[in-house]
This record gives C-alpha cells, sequence and structure tokens, in this order.
C-alpha cells in the first residue's frame, strides 16, 4: 500500500512538473499582421518579402497603406508594380465624368468606375487601367487622397519595387514624375484634372486630353 502510495506521489509530482515547465516555455505565434512593405500577390495573399521569395507565388503589387478608414472599402491599399502608359484622362473635353472632385477622398475605384461608364467621352486611362483585371484584381487610378497616401510611402514600398522588378517610383523632377489621379478639378469638371508629382507630391491643374503615366492601385481586404 505504501508502495502504491508513493507511485501516485510521484507521477503527481511528474505531471505538476510538465505543467510548470508548459507554463514558462516560450511559444512563437505566427506574426500574420499586413504591414506596408508587404507584398500582393495575384492570388490575393499579402506577404513579406522573406515569405514571398519562398512562396514561387507570382508579386502584382507592394502595400502601402493598411489603415481601415471609416466609410472606405477595404483595409488600406497596394501599388501596382508597374507604370501604365501614359493615356488621356479623356479624349475630348466639354464632359464632367462624374468624378467626386473632392481632393480629400479616398475614392479613386469609384472615381475609375465613373469615367470609364461615362457616355458622352471615352476616358483612355481608365480602359487602360480595366484591362489589368484580367489578372483577377481590380485596379484603379487613385484619388488625390490617395496618391498622397502612396507619396508619404515611398521609401518604404519603393525598394521592395524594386526588388520584385516593378517599375521604380520616380524621386527625381521631371516629366516622367507626374501621374494622373482620378480626381476632377472642382470647378472646372469640364476640362482639368489634377495630376501629382511622385517626387516632391505638388500637384497640377492639367487639361483632361493630355497623355500622362498612370500607377494604378488596388483595394486590400485582410
Amino acid at each position: 500500500e505504501n508502495n502504491m502510495i508513493r507511485k501516485i506521489q510521484w507521477f503527481a509530482m511528474a505531471v505538476t512538473a510538465v505543467l510548470c515547465a508548459a507554463c514558462d516555455a516560450h511559444i512563437d505565434v505566427p506574426d500574420t499582421a499586413v504591414r506596408p512593405g508587404h507584398i500582393l500577390c495575384e492570388d490575393g495573399t499579402a506577404l513579406s518579402y522573406v515569405q514571398y521569395e519562398q512562396s514561387g507565388k507570382r508579386a502584382i503589387a507592394v502595400v502601402f497603406d493598411t489603415e481601415h478608414r471609416e466609410g472606405t472599402e477595404g483595409n488600406g491599399y497596394a501599388v501596382y508594380l508597374w507604370d501604365i502608359a501614359p493615356a488621356a484622362f479623356a479624349d475630348s473635353l466639354g464632359v464632367e465624368q462624374g468624378t467626386s472632385a473632392d481632393m480629400t477622398a479616398y475614392d479613386g475605384n469609384a472615381n475609375t468606375f465613373a469615367l470609364y461608364n461615362t457616355q458622352e467621352t471615352a476616358s483612355p486611362m481608365a480602359e487602360a487601367v480595366f484591362d489589368l483585371w484580367y489578372y483577377g484584381q481590380s485596379a484603379y487610378v487613385p484619388s488625390v487622397a490617395q496618391m498622397r497616401l502612396l507619396y508619404a510611402a515611398r521609401d518604404v514600398v519603393g525598394p521592395i519595387i524594386g526588388r520584385c522588378g516593378g517599375d521604380p517610383l520616380p524621386t527625381a523632377d521631371g516629366e516622367e514624375c507626374w501621374y494622373w489621379t482620378s480626381t476632377e478639378v472642382e470647378g472646372q469638371q469640364t476640362a482639368k484634372a489634377w495630376l501629382y508629382s511622385m517626387s516632391s507630391g505638388a500637384m497640377q491643374e492639367t487639361p483632361k486630353i493630355q497623355a500622362h503615366r498612370v500607377r494604378p492601385i488596388i483595394t486590400i481586404n485582410h
């Protein structure tokens, strides 16, 4: 009987030791948070660069913002790896194309659809971006407010874009630094829209029939 009691006591002590060791052990929990600089892949997953290198997946964009804003869809934005060749905002003047013309609104997606859907004039810029949907991601022309977010994050995302073989975001002044936004100029919607400089953050009212570069972005959901 005494021998049985000793065995039970020994077993209880062993179980207690194991439980205490488990409590003290450090458990690594994978960090799955999406951050600026992560890579958006063709299948919609967002990975760190190290994870991306090991995944064998195809990169299409780099995350530059991860804040969810009230009244907006998604949880941030990713910038497409490549520029769209210079294209006109509109192929004729004299038509309001239905953007909000609000320089503080994160509404590039809605603006781009409005440009694409305008019957009175075509938008070569919007049509070129809509063609990207072939790849399974709903890219669009960023609004002024969204371009400001991209400009603020360019030092973070620029090197990652380069590693993925994308077109670098310009940092020097010159014609190639100017990109169309999808925002028309308030009070002059029939004639002008906003250009944005990725080298300086400056803006410029520009006739909509001029051809300029476009850098599409994608809304991310995580």
